[in-house]
């Protein structure tokens, strides 16, 4: 899963460029408001040139200001308080001051004294300057809170993936051990063939495994052509007594899920249901488009899970309830589903009282894009089981490449 990359308000995504904007904006918007005041109150042109003066003082003002508050911002919030106050009520008195100096010198016969006018300015600037300054720490503090929760989602993200990239490569290690002992045994009866095809099957496997993206999704296609090396690896051990049988609708076979969402279902009906028995187990995969929603059941003719040790037991039907341990390789595929789908998924097992175990889950359909990525299946998947990797002629081909 990529990381997720910051994307500020797009008005701030250039930082400097936006405080220059809004520099620029907020003071003109001063100098034309002074402007209409004085015009409104009967003030000759020439007063344009004191609001000018005004309006220029006010905004190197505030430039200064802004160089202050950056080092102030992140200090702990007595520093930052009790310094703004200090630097604005300063910033203040200087700008009054030199209001009440140009208008004097505008007016040198005015009756209002130097003092007059200077207490009668302060209010005016403090409002102005104070509203600056309060603008700058509520649009700064923005950012910053919202830089602090692109940060917290991207963690968020990174733990997501890390926990799926966990989930992924559970894969069974006497999987592993069982096919490479096999291989073994092939290639000291000089059967090399079979040990070949084994060996590509194993290979195709494991490199889809190792690939695939963490949180990454595949068709359903896909999915099964990927089970189909899986169980081409285990009919070799099993042979006649793995026997299995897909059922997946077109429509369904291009419609997404997350990758490896079934090989630990697949998994367990072979530990559980075909490996204990002398007979054998068939494995059944069906899937079809119910409404909006893609309906995929896995089901194995195995003893069911009141007599083997998926679980304790349950009723016929159960929702996949935390209370129950069911085994890693169905809380391995939980976890995926609540990690992808939220609230909007089914996990429903059942287990009859007869023998047998199914898995039922529901997923949001979702159709795959139109160009495929490599390695897509090119066609949908039809009734049919796994071909048994002997003899040889059929080895030369293995499922998948």
């Amino acid at each position: 899963m990529a990381m997720l990359p910051f994307r500020p308000t797009p008005f701030f995504a250039q930082k400097n460029r936006a405080f220059w904007n809004l520099q620029l904006g907020g003071w003109g918007g001063v100098f034309l408001l002074r402007t209409m005041s004085a015009f409104a109150n009967g003030q000759p042109w020439d007063f344009l040139l004191v609001i000018l003066i005004t309006t220029i003082t006010g905004f190197s003002i505030s430039l200064v200001l802004s160089v202050g508050y950056r080092q102030l911002i992140n200090r702990r919030p007595l520093v930052t308080w009790g310094a703004t106050a200090i630097i604005l009520a300063f910033a203040v008195s200087l700008y009054a001051f030199i209001d009440s100096w140009v208008l004097d010198l505008y007016r040198p016969d005015s009756e209002a004294g130097f003092a007059q006018r200077f207490f009668g300015l302060f209010f005016v600037d403090l409002t102005l300057l104070g509203a600056w300054s309060a603008l700058y720490y509520a649009i700064n503090f923005f950012l910053q809170v919202e830089e602090q929760a692109d940060r917290l989602e991207r963690l968020e993200a990174q733990a997501t993936s890390a926990q799926l990239a966990m989930l992924r490569y559970q894969l069974n290690p006497h999987f592993l051990f069982n096919t490479l002992n096999s291989i073994s045994t092939l290639v000291l009866l000089k059967q090399t063939e079979p040990a070949n095809a084994m060996l590509t099957r194993l290979s195709s496997f494991l490199r889809h495994t190792l690939v695939t993206q963490p949180g990454g999704k595949v068709t359903l296609a896909q999915e099964v052509e990927t089970l189909k090396l899986y169980l081409g690896i285990e009919k070799m051990r099993f042979e006649e007594r793995l026997r299995t049988d897909f059922q997946i609708d077109e429509d369904a076979a291009k419609a997404c899920l997350p990758a490896m969402l079934l090989q630990p279902l697949v998994e367990n009906a072979i530990k559980y249901a075909v490996s204990p028995q002398e007979e054998g187990a068939r494995i059944s995969l069906s899937a079809r488009i119910v409404g909006q929603r893609l309906r995929i059941a896995v089901s194995d003719t195995g003893p069911g899970m009141q007599s083997d040790n998926r679980g304790q037991t349950l009723p016929d039907a159960i929702t996949g309830s935390d209370s129950v341990s069911t085994g890693v390789g169905l809380a391995n595929i939980r976890d995926r589903l609540a990690q992808a789908y939220g609230d909007d998924h089914l996990f429903e097992i059942r287990s009859p009282a007869r023998g047998g175990f199914t898995v039922i889950i529901e997923l949001p359909f979702e159709e795959a894009e139109e160009n495929p990525s490599p390695g897509a299946a090119p066609t949908p998947v039809t009734d049919q089981t796994v071909a048994p990797l002997l003899p040889p002629a059929t080895a030369r081909h293995p499922i998948g490449t």
